[in-house]
């Protein structure tokens, strides 16, 4: 897979802060040369923050990040200036380390997905801080936080009741390293989780009391207390969760989406928000992000609205470097690597 007459580059083609930089090169100076020009690269607004504030690029700066495309056998990050040309820019990238869990829709988009280029995920470096935003989630609505807020703005004292979220049932769409971190949290506080997979057989994951068919995700949802969507966007599970299923789930039921917007009816979603049919929703994605000023879901008080951010922690990139470079090693010795997309899964 290597080519061990010389020394392969790597670029660094998103932000990344120093030490992470100095792993990298730390890891076999006599195989890798390590490219990192922070001043073409966009300007990060936080800690492992991927995309950052666009620069506005010169001439010579341009032709400065070109030639580095030109030299790069392998890129952390996608070429954020102009990702479809990837393929014609570097002609000698081989593979792109990607900072998400979910590229399947960008590469499709952006038609990578067919250009013979390896691409490996961040899967399972999000799975905790996603857990803790489901936790979050199902807490602020089962415990009635919203509730609170109302009372102390008006500086009101009356003992209250709560459903609380021991012994409520919970469906899990998707039971992958994210679902099954969420699926052991929800036990650990007593919940009963059902969780959904394209086929129902093989193992139960930990904390996962039944198994149910994707196909028969309505049949589920009027007996569940919340929804959660933790699956991959997919042609699959583009629109899974339709108004029909929407008009199936139990009455006041909480929803928790660190999935993609496209994976639900957003419409239909407000719809039953609005109504009070749903009792309430923690929302990390949305159909077109960054959420419009003017979407109504910001003014719906049963809404907890998260900027594409739930999964994003100051740990981060530490945990993506450690992918990343357990699949340098792996490269070099030509051993299939750690988290490879699939086209023909979608992720």
């Amino acid at each position: 897979m290597t080519d061990t007459a010389r020394k392969l580059t790597i670029a660094i083609a998103s932000p990344l802060e120093d030490e992470h930089v100095q792993r990298i090169r730390a890891f076999d100076p006599s195989r890798f040369e390590v490219i990192h020009e922070p001043d073409l690269l966009p300007k990060p607004r936080y800690v492992a923050d991927h995309n950052g504030a666009p620069r506005t690029m010169t001439q010579v700066e341009t032709a400065r990040w070109q030639a580095i495309l030109q030299k790069a056998d392998i890129l952390f990050d996608f070429d954020k200036l102009d990702a479809a040309a990837m393929p014609r820019n570097a002609p000698n990238l081989k593979w792109v380390q990607a900072t998400s869990a979910g590229i399947g829709e960008y590469l499709r988009k952006t038609g990578l997905d067919k250009s013979g280029i390896i691409f490996t995920t961040a899967s399972g470096v999000h799975a905790r801080p996603l857990a803790e935003f489901t936790m979050l989630g199902l807490l602020y609505f089962f415990r009635d936080v919203p509730y609170l807020n109302a009372r102390k703005q008006e500086h009101h004292w009356e003992r209250y009741t709560v459903q609380g979220l021991e012994g409520s049932r919970v469906l899990l769409v998707g039971l992958g390293s994210l679902g099954c971190a969420v699926a052991r949290d929800c036990a650990s506080f007593g919940v009963e989780v059902w969780g959904t997979r394209r086929r129902a057989g093989g193992e139960i994951p930990e904390g996962v009391s039944r198994l149910i068919e994707q196909s028969r995700i309505i049949e589920a949802l009027p007996h569940v207390d919340a929804l959660v969507l933790a699956c991959p966007l997919t042609e699959e599970t583009h629109g899974l969760i339709d108004r029909p299923k929407l008009d199936a789930l139990k009455h006041g039921a909480v929803i928790v989406n660190i999935s993609r917007g496209q994976v639900i009816d957003e419409q239909a979603m407000y719809d039953g928000l609005k109504s009070g049919r749903i009792k309430g929703a923690a929302l990390d994605v949305f159909e077109v992000e960054p959420l419009p000023k003017e979407s109504p879901m910001w003014d719906l008080p049963n809404v907890l609205i998260s900027p594409h951010s739930a999964s994003t922690v100051a740990a981060e990139n530490s945990r993506i470097i450690d992918i990343f470079l357990d699949n340098l090693g792996r490269f070099t010795r030509g051993e299939p690597l750690r988290n490879s997309y699939e086209s023909a899964r979608g992720y």
